[in-house]
């Protein structure tokens, strides 16, 4: 059983406290082994460890066997003190590992807090792993022995290492590389070392080179690297087996890891090392770790008690008579549960080698921390001071006991979060220079929780550096934000997703009279999820999702809990965008309704990648001017002085479109600059051809006529204007439809491979590599394909491979429709026509005439 006393005095000691999210691919055992850690922390009973899978808190989860939210737990660890080496064992000519004993118990000594959270690794919920990354210091990345590195292993590692986030690794499922593909130890290690190596290249390409982490390179022999098997709750790491060997060496156990892996040979005749292989030596790894450990594994399978228990003594593992009675698989969890438990070897490589929150906030607070780096609030935060001014970042909510309400699931970065606390809510939209305060609520905190999975534990209050329930805080914030308790705070930076949603269903309710719990219903729903959009448009209710399952979770969550009312779904609908594919063939000109003011406009492409980089917050509205100017002139071949006159981004302020006043000489124009830029902002949230959201275009103020009475110029005089001018410019620089398309991993046996690709190829797939993964039967064939041609993929890949092919989709990019939108035979003019419909206009994009004034 958890003890709720001795767990809260303990997170007083933020050196003592690692906070830690489990990030890997769909299906890689983050699950099964977070139950280890569990059970020896007292949470979950041994046995269930591997088979509860215990963070899965929903019902679907368990009957999907994926992990759809992630799921914060806070556990206490008492270790003992680490010792060099330890008691030799007995003799043992023939036997397993000679010489070894089993690794230190764990006595109590240091008490240690693990605040961990398991992540989904399925993409479609890649946003619930932003959001445990933003509150975590550290991630042990998982992966699959057999089927190495993949797709979202990559995506989630470049998540991480945006965030400053630490890594260290456990490569999972050894057993398959005992049993299924029954791999000799020289191609077990090469496998290994193959797998290591590609987590590396992707540690060194996304690592930066500001090396603020300190070393951040894996390796067997630093002790940041950890094998097992989730499943059957065994697991070691090169420390351990190095202090087994130790004594009988006579070495020291630093100097023995650092031969148990690489270009170390080992013979038993001559009891010397040497560095290459010869007759008669064997590696350090194979001899010392894949011998034994196959060995043992095999005795067990078949169920060989002698063998086994004579292993068993050379390695100090007494048997029970009962325990003694089992078979097979049964026999192979106890033995090796009790030889080698999978949570020791990942404590040691979590507790060594994770950063602490003291630790970790003095270099990722400059990342995470909007405003100046000197005042009190990020002086805190660096220090990690429990008596600084308050600073929590709150990065999910999670439905509480009482129906309709949510804890907010945070970060403590600085002083201490107390029940009753007044404090002030933060949202998104807060801007502490703006006169007029929004998205600002100054409340207090009606309770503070400690986080164990699915139960929660009161807590008075909780000091910094650990991960919190807030009670009472719902009712201000939406989905994230920023809680202190200091008058002059900024904002934490808000979390930039790697998925967007681009699917898209509409819901109505059955019974008319039902309506209030639906839009109800679509509250809860969109605080509940990162990711999920809910909006109204044209009296429809849309749920827009990252892919087909995210979706189906979403809606089965609003049909049974949040609304709890039957509801009718529309088929799945992807978001498309819109953008010009040159520039305008004339000057546009829009007058205003007094015929008093002028606007002359032009629309281009922004240049390739330009749009990418502002979405990506690599070019933002808010960075100083001289530094933006460089990177455009640089990499983008802008002019200077246009790159100094740029007036907003838009949607929103930030999105990938740009406005730039390129007039000379003009009166009054910044007298309605404020006007023309929220013109700007209603036009590149909806476009000239279907009201969608507008990408990539550069709108340009060529010329203006601005009257010098400010009565004729005022908003409702320049914003009609200047929406006429621009969807002109839109409509003359050959407007065209953006389609989202994702990238497709599809992982087959050889044989399955032609049956894939030529699916593929009918869905408008654009294969870009093919990959036979070495020292496997698989093949990995990646591919292009637009979003739209996604849904029922997944049934008629089963179908055409057997069942034998797994696809994974990733939001990529956005390429522009093929065929000119004015052409009725094109597919651009079809998806047009039909979004128009559907959203109730006029069936014909409106003529250019109905835009253009003439002088």
């Amino acid at each position: 059983m958890v003890n709720e006393e001795k767990l809260r005095a303990a997170m007083g000691q933020s050196r003592n406290i690692r906070n830690m999210a489990v990030i890997a691919h769909v299906d890689h055992g983050k699950t099964t082994l977070t139950d280890a850690l569990l059970a020896r922390a007292g949470v979950i009973s041994l046995e269930q460890a591997g088979v509860k899978r215990a963070t899965d808190t929903r019902k679907d989860e368990q009957e999907k066997g994926i992990t759809i939210k992630s799921t914060a737990v806070s556990m206490l660890f008492e270790r003992a003190a680490p010792t060099s080496s330890l008691n030799p064992g007995e003799e043992n000519p023939e036997g397993v590992g000679e010489g070894v004993t089993r690794p230190a118990g764990s006595g109590a000594g240091v008490a240690y807090v693990v605040n961990l959270i398991d992540s989904p690794g399925h993409v479609d919920f890649s946003s619930e792993v932003t959001a445990a990354l933003r509150i975590a210091d550290g991630a042990m990345v998982v992966v699959d022995c057999v089927e190495g590195v993949c797709v979202q292993t990559e995506t989630v590692l470049r998540q991480a290492l945006a965030e400053r986030i630490k890594p260290v690794l456990m490569v999972n499922k050894m057993d398959r590389a005992v049993f299924e593909t029954q791999l000799a130890p020289e191609e077990m290690y090469q496998s290994l070392a193959r797998t290591i190596e590609n987590v590396n290249v992707i540690l060194s390409t996304y690592g930066g080179e500001d090396g603020v982490m300190g070393d951040i390179m894996l390796d067997p022999t630093k002790g940041n690297v950890a094998f097992g098997s989730g499943l059957h709750g065994w697991g070691f790491n090169l420390g351990q087996f190095a202090r087994m060997y130790a004594a009988r060496f006579k070495v020291k156990a630093e100097k023995l890891q650092r031969r148990l892996w690489g270009n170390h040979f080992y013979s038993p005749t001559e009891g010397k090392w040497r560095d290459t292989p010869a007759e008669g030596y064997e590696r350090g790894f194979n001899k010392f770790v894949i011998e034994p450990l196959v060995k043992m594994l095999r005795a067990c399978k078949d169920t060989d008690t002698e063998t086994v228990l004579k292993l068993a003594s050379n390695v100090n593992v007494t048997l029970t008579s009962e325990e003694r009675a089992l078979t097979g698989k049964s026999l192979m969890r106890c033995v090796m549960k009790k030889w080698l438990p999978a949570a020791e070897g990942m404590l040691d490589v979590i507790i060594e080698h994770l950063p602490s929150p003291d630790v970790a906030q003095m270099y990722r607070t400059e990342l995470l921390y909007e405003g100046p780096m000197d005042d009190p609030v990020a002086i805190a935060m660096r220090k990690c001071d429990p008596t600084g001014p308050l600073m929590v970042y709150v990065s999910k909510m999670v439905p509480a006991a009482d129906k309709g309400r949510f804890l907010a699931v945070g970060r403590v970065f600085s002083g201490t979060a107390s029940s009753g606390t007044k404090v002030r809510i933060m949202g998104p939209d807060y801007k502490p220079d703006s006169a007029i305060k929004t998205d600002l609520f100054i409340k207090p905190i009606q309770g503070t929780k400690i986080l164990v999975g699915a139960t929660t534990y009161s807590a008075g209050d909780m000091p910094c550096g650990n991960i919190v329930g807030l009670g009472g805080i719902d009712k201000y914030l939406l989905k994230t934000g920023t809680i202190t308790t200091y008058e002059h705070a900024h904002n934490m930076k808000v979390l930039k997703f790697s998925v967007s949603p681009v699917v898209r269903v509409a819901v109505d309710v059955i019974n008319p009279a039902h309506l209030p719990k639906l839009v109800e219903g679509l509250k809860r729903l969109s605080k509940a999820d990162p990711m999920v959009q809910c909006k109204t448009e044209n009296g429809q209710h849309l749920v827009m999702g990252a892919g087909e399952l995210h979706l189906e979770v979403c809606l089965q969550d609003l049909e049974e809990d949040h609304a709890g009312v039957p509801l009718k779904k529309s088929e799945p609908v992807v978001t498309y965008q819109e953008t010009v594919v040159d520039k305008s063939d004339r000057v546009c000109l829009a007058k205003s309704s007094n015929k008093l003011c002028r606007l002359h406009m032009t629309a281009e492409p922004l240049p390739a990648g330009l749009a990418d980089a502002i979405e990506k917050g690599l070019i933002k509205s808010t960075m100083d001017v001289k530094e933006r100017s460089r990177i455009l002139v640089d990499e983008y071949g802008f002019e200077l002085a246009d790159t100094k006159k740029i007036w907003c981004f838009g949607p929103n302020g930030s999105g990938p479109n740009i406005l730039v006043d390129m007039t000379k000489g003009v009166s009054y124009i910044q007298d309605i600059r404020d006007a023309v830029v929220a013109g700007f902002q209603w036009v590149t949230g909806e476009g000239a051809l279907t009201e969608n959201t507008v990408r990539g275009v550069r709108f340009n103020i060529v010329d203006a006529l601005v009257h010098r009475d400010a009565s004729h110029r005022g908003g409702g005089q320049v914003i009609p204007m200047t929406r006429r001018a621009m969807l002109a410019a839109m409509l003359t620089a050959q407007p065209r439809v953006l389609e989202p398309v994702y990238l497709v991993e599809v992982m087959c046996p050889k044989q399955a491979v032609g049956a894939a690709i030529n699916l593929l190829s009918r869905k408008r797939g654009e294969i870009i590599e093919q990959n036979p993964q070495e020292g496997t039967p698989m093949t990995t064939v990646k591919a292009y394909m637009p979003v739209n041609e996604s849904f029922g993929f997944n049934g008629e890949l089963r179908g055409d491979t057997g069942g034998q092919a797994f696809p994974q989709f990733h939001f990529d990019h956005w390429q522009v429709l093929a065929g000119d939108t004015a052409d009725l035979t094109s597919r651009a003019c079809a998806v047009v026509t039909e979004i128009r419909k559907r959203k109730g206009l006029v069936e014909k994009v409106p003529a250019l005439e109905n835009y253009l004034d003439k002088l």
